[in-house]
């Protein structure tokens, strides 16, 4: 009986100090993160491509775990030749690094765009010509849906750095001048806090 109690009591004492072990080790890992700028939970991003391409965007992502996030991206078209005008892009991302929230990741996402297309009306009238072509500009707002995949790259002081590709099908209205796509792509620069 004294045996078995002996044993009993030593298998129980060294699972308690194994716990108490591991949480020291998941405290000791989790503050080395956030003294090299990986503990946040939040980051703000700008997309530079959009921004050459006239479109400037802003995205803010929440990291719910160390492997995934929640975030939403919102662009304006600021330059006329630009079709696409608004768009707001949830998203959900799945992270494959080692680290948390870094390296590889794949994306879902759905949006809300904007679009801006003309419709060309010709008319017959009594002129030189014969005929005047007139213009008239049409917005349309479309909800779809898409994915994407892209690297995300994070330094020790928490700047981050991000490229990805993707592309989304919309749904609604269906016209000739209205794409039945939109693109999902850019390259942006952020801080995790």
């Amino acid at each position: 009986m004294k045996k078995t109690f002996l044993i009993g009591l030593v298998s129980v004492l060294s699972f308690a100090s194994y716990a108490q072990e591991a949480d020291t080790l998941k405290k000791a890992i989790q503050k080395n993160a956030e003294s090299i700028g990986h503990g946040g939970v939040n980051e703000i991003k700008f997309n530079l491509l959009y921004a050459i391409l006239g479109m400037p965007e802003v995205s803010y992502e929440r990291i719910l775990a160390d492997n995934m996030g929640v975030g939403a991206s919102l662009f304006i078209g600021v330059d006329d030749k630009v079709d696409y005008k608004f768009g707001l892009t949830p998203h959900f991302r799945v992270y494959f690094g080692s680290q948390k929230a870094n390296g590889f990741f794949i994306e879902a996402n759905a949006t809300v765009l904007t679009t801006n297309s003309y419709d060309y009306y010709a008319e017959s009238y009594q002129s030189q010509s014969g005929m005047r072509i007139d213009q008239v500009e049409k917005n349309s707002t479309n909800f779809g849906m898409g994915a994407s995949v892209g690297r995300k790259f994070l330094t020790r002081n928490g700047f981050s750095g991000e490229a990805f590709l993707g592309v989304g099908r919309l749904f609604g209205n269906r016209t000739p001048y209205v794409t039945e796509a939109y693109p999902r792509l850019g390259i942006t620069l952020g801080k995790r806090f």
